[in-house]
């Protein structure tokens, strides 16, 4: 695989920020049932309690943020686009939100007991650019937690028939600016080199098993679509005969998982911790 150059990821970047920024306001409604019930177990694997003070990278709608608040922990929340800021601030009134760069945090050295990233890390340009600045601004002993999507093949088979879907009966080459392979940190192994190699240690990973329950047949579609980035821009591209075929062969996979009406497809993740030494 060729590694995107240095203007690669700075278009990949801008793209990453466009892309939320455009789509911050539909978030909530088409994510809003599938993302937030990982972050207990995700502030369970930092280690948050009261009185911490919690930094939340790529915080989103502030779901994560607003759960450690809830714990009683000071928390922060960060986000480099805008309007998932104005939108985090509207779903979370009493927790402190702020625009910043994951990979020059605002910070001094030192700053926070704990920092989670509730898939943020498939977002990121640098990911290892930003996992230096999270070893920077934690205390020594401080921890860190990450999500991300499970294997499209297995722990996360609602974007694997989407994606499948796609390379079947569309087209992959839509003109997005190269990026980090999206499945990267679905990989244990992979997770836990990153973290150690980023100056961590004990890192623990483990798989968190999820069933979303849709709907209907086309909510996995909608939601991508409406309020996704990269595979949102993915399915935009599509002409109508290739979407219409995209639709159907997601519908047929889908029926599989039907249960009178409630259709619960595997969409599940993977959780990283790791802690900065003492």
């Amino acid at each position: 695989m060729t590694t995107p150059s240095s203007e690669d990821l700075e278009s990949f970047r801008a793209f990453e920020q466009s892309g939320w920024n455009t789509t911050a306001a539909k978030y909530d409604e088409f994510f809003g049932g599938v993302t937030p019930v990982f972050c207990e177990a995700l502030l369970d694997a930092a280690g948050v309690i009261s009185d911490m003070r919690v930094l939340d990278i790529a915080t989103g709608p502030g779901y994560v943020a607003g759960a450690a608040a809830n714990r009683g922990a000071d928390a922060l929340g960060i986000d480099f686009a805008a309007n998932m800021v104005a939108e985090a601030r509207k779903l979370n009134p009493k927790v402190a939100f702020q625009e910043g760069d994951a990979e020059d945090l605002p910070f001094p050295d030192a700053s926070f007991d704990a920092v989670v990233i509730s898939f943020g890390m498939l977002h990121f340009s640098r990911p290892e650019a930003v996992l230096a600045e999270v070893l920077r601004v934690l205390q020594p002993g401080g921890s860190i937690a990450f999500t991300v999507w499970g294997k499209p093949q297995g722990g996360a088979a609602g974007l694997g028939i989407l994606l499948r879907a796609i390379e079947t009966h569309g087209s992959m080459d839509v003109g997005l600016p190269p990026g980090p392979p999206l499945f990267r940190f679905s990989d244990h192994n992979e997770s836990r080199k990153t973290l150690l190699d980023a100056g961590f240690v004990d890192p623990l990973i483990t798989d968190l098993p999820h069933t979303w329950e849709l709907s209907s047949y086309d909510v996995l579609i909608d939601s991508f679509r409406e309020a996704g980035v990269r595979a949102g821009e993915l399915l935009r591209s599509q002409n109508q005969e290739a979407l219409e075929r995209i639709v159907g062969f997601v519908r047929d996979e889908l029926k599989s998982y039907d249960r009178e009406g409630i259709i619960g497809v595997p969409m599940g993740a993977v959780l990283a911790s790791a802690k900065k030494p003492t």
